[in-house]
């Protein structure tokens, strides 16, 4: 038996406890918003060391995290060291958004049922410390590495963009790796995503009673202008491509919108919320630019309207880096022998905290347990599940890769 088939057995042998890891995880809510992740944290912290590994408590100052819209943070650091060599990062992100409606499970229970596991984020992507945590103790008990280092990095802010859990731990020169493997969704290797820009938008008008309408303007009407507007943009964006294999084009989606202050009341004030994902062919600026234009010159044609527009994330576009090679050869090699058919590497509509990294010229892949899809898993959906046997799967291959990069 060699050392893949050795990692492979351990891994088999202790696959119980991975899947009780893992629940235990599902059960501790870490809805965001509000984001108070900081007792999720504290919990995976008692796990951690429960398997006899020492665990860093990085606390993001009170102030830092309320500025970017959440209540608590606390990310984690699990840091091995071998010997002289590279440090690969396995990092993994836990917040999530909040269950939503139409559940036929507990979002919180970890249940199992046909080989799945339910619960929010079971895909997406608290099963990633379940990957990389079990990984790591597969290789030392199996391989015992003599060169490199190997760290875990959980965060919990990547649905508000990584700035006070990566981007924070990265400023403040917490970690420093050469190499990095971020949370997956899916059993491709992924290479290159898209970026997001999320706006919002507030239109006023002015409040009056709905008996006496002209005395007023509304606001939701001129909204509806600007929303039609918008979504004009998507019969356009459809005729852009990306060259990156995985990813199509750009698109811009509304997913919240708030105002009014009753139905007898011209709405005075409109609040909307857009999300616009760019290409990584595409420039951020000009993207913003663009988009600020098409508000005003509605916003414009209408007399009494104003507009207040405010960017609250941007995240830029993963682009590979040459040196992310030795990852993408490990993870393709491993994962075809696991998985018994050729792995690809290839880009994503999605953002991932990865772009953090490659940003700082650290090269750095997607890869974790997950489904053939993202719609395959529900994630962000009702009933978010995840393939146990995905689980078995991915953990072997990052065990195994670990065991060649590790040199």
């Amino acid at each position: 038996m060699n050392e893949y088939d050795k990692l492979d057995a351990w891994i088999d042998a202790h696959f119980d406890a991975q899947v009780h890891f893992l629940q235990e995880l599902i059960r501790v809510p870490t809805d965001t918003p509000p984001g108070n992740n900081a007792p999720h944290a504290e919990r995976t912290a008692e796990l951690l060391q429960a398997f006899g590994l020492e665990v860093e408590k990085h606390a993001v100052p009170e102030a830092e995290v309320h500025a970017t819209g959440l209540a608590s943070i606390t990310n984690l650091v699990v840091r091995r060291h071998y010997g002289a060599g590279k440090t690969i990062l396995l990092n993994a992100h836990g917040d999530v958004v909040p269950p939503g409606e139409g559940w036929s499970k507990n979002p919180y229970g970890g249940e199992i049922e046909n080989g799945q596991i339910y619960g929010r984020a079971s895909a997406v992507s608290k099963s990633d410390f379940s990957t990389y945590t079990f990984a790591l103790r597969a290789l030392e008990a199996v391989a015992k590495p003599k060169a490199g280092n190997l760290e875990l990095l959980f965060t919990y802010d990547e649905e508000f963009g990584g700035e006070v859990g990566p981007a924070w731990l990265l400023k403040h020169k917490i970690i420093k790796p050469d190499l990095m493997i971020a949370a997956g969704f899916s059993y491709q290797v992924i290479t290159a995503h898209n970026g997001c820009l999320q706006m919002e938008v507030t239109v006023h008008g002015k409040m009056a009673h709905a008996a006496i309408p002209d005395s007023g303007v509304d606001a939701l009407q001129a909204t509806t202008s600007i929303l039609c507007a918008l979504y004009a943009q998507n019969a356009l964006y459809k005729k852009v491509t990306s060259q990156v294999e995985g990813i199509t084009h750009p698109y811009l989606n509304v997913g919240t919108i708030q105002g009014g202050t009753n139905t007898n009341v011209v709405p005075g004030r409109v609040t909307f919320k857009l999300d616009r994902r760019m290409i990584p062919e595409e420039n951020p600026a000009e993207v913003e630019a663009a988009l600020r234009q098409v508000i005003k010159d509605e916003a414009d044609k209408m007399p009494g309207i104003s507009v207040d527009v405010k960017r609250i994330l941007l995240a830029h576009a993963m682009r590979p880096l040459p040196g992310n090679a030795p990852l993408v050869a490990a993870i393709q090699k491993h994962g075809e022998q696991v998985f018994g058919e050729k792995i690809p590497a290839m880009g994503t509509p999605l953002y991932t905290d990865v772009r953090l990294f490659c940003e700082l010229g650290i090269p750095g892949v997607v890869y974790g347990a997950g489904p053939r899809t993202v719609l395959e898993s529900h994630a962000k959906r009702a009933d978010e599940r995840l393939n146990l046997e995905d689980l078995r799967r991915a953990t072997k291959v990052i065990a195994r890769s670990l065991r060649d990069l590790l040199v």
